[in-house]
C-alpha cells in the first residue's frame, strides 16, 4: 500500500476520533446543567479541583454538593468522568429522585443498578448477589428473602441481639474505666457484625472478643479494608496487588461461608425442619443433594447481608450517638422518654427483660422520640444513595423545576446528601440536628410537611433496602440500653469548643459548639472521616 494511503488513512481515523470526542464532550449532553468541560478529561479536573478545595478526605458527595452549589443548585446535573467512571447525572431534587426509583413499563422493577459499583465489589458481595441483580433474576431472590426480614419475625430475634449487645456493654465498661479513647465505628461495627452473623447463619463468630480475634473476623474485615482506602473505583488493572490480595481473602472468607451453608443444609435435611433465618432461605428446600451452584449463590447472599447488616448501623450508632452528645436538649428528651418507657432503674438487665417479654414489641414501636432521633442522624449522615442505569434506547424522561430532560445512556446517581439536607425543604434547618421535625403534630407553625420522597436513607420504590427495619430495631435497642448509661465525649477533629471554665458553648439553636466539624470519608460507604473517635463515661459510677 502507497505511504500516501496509509497517512490518509491514519488522518481520516485521528478526523474521526476526534469528532467522535468532541461530540461525546460538548455536544451529546450540552442540554444538561454542567460545569465547563474538558476534551479530555471531561470534568475529571473540575471533580479533582472541588476535591482538593474541600475537606481532607472527604467523601466525594461533598464535591458534587459544591458543585451544584455553584452551579446554582439545579435539580440535576451532569457530571462526565469517562474514561474511568461514566456519565452521570446527579440528582439534587428528591422530586426527580423519586422518578428515577419509580417503575416503568421497560423497567417494572425500577431502573436497574449501574453495574460498574457492583461489579467492583464482587469480592465482597459475591456475582450473584442481591444488591446488583436486577428484572426477574432480583424478584426472585427479594420474594425468598421478605420472609427473614419481616417485622414479626425480626421481633423474635431480640434476645440474640440483646445478647451481642450486652457485650458491646461490657467493651464501654472497659473503655469507661481506662478512660482511653477509641474508634466507635470499629466498636459499633464489631456488635452489629456479631448480631447479623448470629441472625442470619445461627453461628458466633466472637468480633467482639477484642483480645481474640477470630479468623473469618479478620479475614472478612482484612477484605473489606482493601476497598475503604480508595476514593474511587478503579479497574483490576489499576491495582493488581490488591487485586491479589481481594481474591486470596475471598477466597479465605468464602471457604467458611461454604462449610457453614454445607453443615446447615445437612442439618437441616437431617432433622426436616426449616426456618427463615438467611440461611435457611438461601438454600433450595425441594433439592435432594445440594448443588456446587446452590452453595454458592447461599453464599454470595450471605456475603451481601454481612456486608449491608453490618456496615450501615455501625456507622448510623456512631454519629447518632455524637449528635446525641452536642445536642443536650435531645439527649434529655431521648432519656426522658427511656425513663417512662422502662422505669428509672437504667440496669440494662431490667431493660433487656421487658423487651423480651410479651410487651417487649410495644415498647420499642412507643419510643418515638429515640425513633424520630435515628431518623433525623440518617438524614443528617445518609449511609449511601443509589445509583441507577438508564442503557436502554429511548431512555427515560423526568419532569424537573427547569424543564424535562431524557436520560439515555447515562447513569444516575440520587445523592442522598444534598437530597436530605436541601434548604427547599428542610428550611434554614437542613444543616441541623433536630429530631422534633419527625414528631407527630411537632413541625414549626406553617411549616410545610415533609415529603415522604425527600428522605431517602434507604431508598425508595420496589428496590428499598430489604434490612431496614432490622436496622431500626437493632439502634432502637442498643440505644435503649446505652444513652441512660453513658456519656460520650468526641475526641479530636468535632470536639466540642469550650469556654473560659471548661464548660460547652451554645451555639444558640440547641447544639453546642466544635472546634471543627466533622464530615463523612468514603471507605466504601461513607462513614466518619476519623471513624469516630470518643471517649466514653459511666453516668452514675
Amino acid at each position: 500500500m502507497p505511504l500516501s494511503l496509509i497517512f490518509s488513512a491514519a488522518a481520516l481515523l485521528i478526523a474521526y476520533f476526534y469528532a467522535t470526542l468532541r461530540y461525546k464532550r460538548f455536544s451529546q449532553y450540552a442540554h444538561f446543567p454542567q460545569m465547563p468541560t474538558s476534551l479530555v478529561l471531561g470534568h475529571l479536573k473540575t471533580m479533582d479541583s472541588f476535591i482538593r478545595a474541600g475537606k481532607p478526605n472527604g467523601h466525594p458527595d461533598l464535591a458534587f454538593q459544591a458543585i451544584n452549589e455553584a452551579l446554582g443548585r439545579p435539580p440535576l446535573m451532569i457530571m462526565d468522568l469517562r474514561p474511568f467512571g461514566p456519565a452521570m447525572v446527579v440528582v439534587r431534587s428528591h422530586e426527580v429522585a423519586e422518578q428515577i426509583a419509580k417503575t416503568y413499563k421497560q423497567f417494572p422493577y425500577s431502573l436497574p443498578k449501574m453495574p460498574q459499583a457492583f461489579d467492583h465489589m464482587v469480592h465482597v458481595t459475591g456475582p450473584t448477589s442481591i444488591i446488583g441483580a436486577n428484572g426477574e433474576e432480583w424478584k426472585q431472590l427479594r420474594k425468598r428473602f421478605n420472609a427473614g426480614f419481616a417485622h414479626q419475625h425480626l421481633i423474635t430475634l431480640l434476645p440474640q441481639i440483646l445478647e451481642k449487645s450486652f457485650t458491646f456493654l461490657d467493651n464501654l465498661d472497659r473503655f469507661a474505666a481506662t478512660g482511653q479513647s477509641f474508634p466507635l465505628v470499629d466498636l459499633a461495627g464489631n456488635l452489629t457484625f456479631d448480631i447479623i452473623t448470629s441472625i442470619t447463619m445461627d453461628v458466633d463468630f466472637g468480633a467482639q472478643k477484642m483480645d481474640q480475634p477470630n479468623g473469618f473476623t479478620s479475614a472478612y474485615q482484612e477484605l473489606f479494608e482493601t476497598f475503604a482506602s480508595e476514593q474511587m473505583d478503579l479497574p483490576w488493572f489499576f491495582t493488581p496487588f490488591k487485586e491479589w490480595k481481594r481474591r486470596r481473602l475471598a477466597a479465605r472468607v468464602r471457604k467458611t461461608l461454604s462449610s457453614i451453608v454445607r453443615d446447615a443444609y445437612a442439618s437441616r435435611k437431617h432433622q426436616g425442619t426449616r426456618s427463615r433465618s438467611i440461611l435457611s432461605l438461601s438454600l433450595d428446600d425441594n433439592a435432594n443433594a445440594i448443588t456446587s451452584e446452590a452453595v454458592d449463590e447461599a453464599c454470595d447472599q450471605l456475603s451481601t447481608f454481612l456486608f449491608a447488616g453490618h456496615d450501615t448501623t455501625s456507622v448510623l450508632l456512631s454519629w447518632m450517638f455524637y449528635e446525641l452528645s452536642r445536642a443536650p436538649h435531645a439527649m434529655k428528651s431521648l432519656r426522658n422518654e427511656l425513663d417512662d418507657l422502662f422505669g428509672p432503674d437504667e440496669n440494662p438487665a431490667v431493660i433487656r427483660d421487658k423487651l423480651c417479654s410479651a410487651n417487649g414489641q410495644d415498647l420499642l414501636s412507643n419510643m418515638t422520640y429515640t425513633a424520630a432521633a435515628i431518623k433525623e442522624t440518617l438524614r443528617l449522615w445518609p449511609p449511601a444513595g443509589t445509583a441507577r442505569s438508564t442503557k436502554l434506547e429511548g431512555g427515560i424522561k423526568v419532569q424537573t423545576s427547569a424543564g424535562e430532560y431524557n436520560l439515555e445512556g447515562v447513569s444516575v446517581y440520587n445523592c442522598a446528601t444534598m437530597i436530605h439536607r436541601d434548604p427547599e425543604v428542610y428550611g434554614d434547618t437542613a444543616n441541623d440536628f433536630v429530631p422534633e421535625r419527625w414528631l407527630p403534630n411537632e413541625g414549626a407553625a406553617g411549616a410545610k410537611p415533609i415529603p415522604p420522597s425527600a428522605w431517602r436513607a434507604f431508598e425508595r420504590g420496589p428496590r428499598n433496602c430489604i434490612g431496614q427495619e432490622l436496622a431500626n430495631i437493632e439502634a432502637l435497642v442498643v440505644v435503649a440500653l446505652v444513652a441512660r448509661r453513658y456519656d460520650f465525649t468526641k475526641v479530636g477533629l468535632g470536639e466540642l469548643a469550650v469556654d473560659g471554665a471548661g464548660k460547652p458553648i451554645s451555639d444558640g439553636k440547641g447544639r453546642y459548639k466544635v472546634v471543627s466539624e466533622m464530615y463523612p470519608t468514603r471507605k466504601v460507604t461513607p462513614k466518619p472521616v476519623d471513624m469516630m473517635m470518643m471517649r466514653v463515661n459511666l453516668r452514675h459510677g
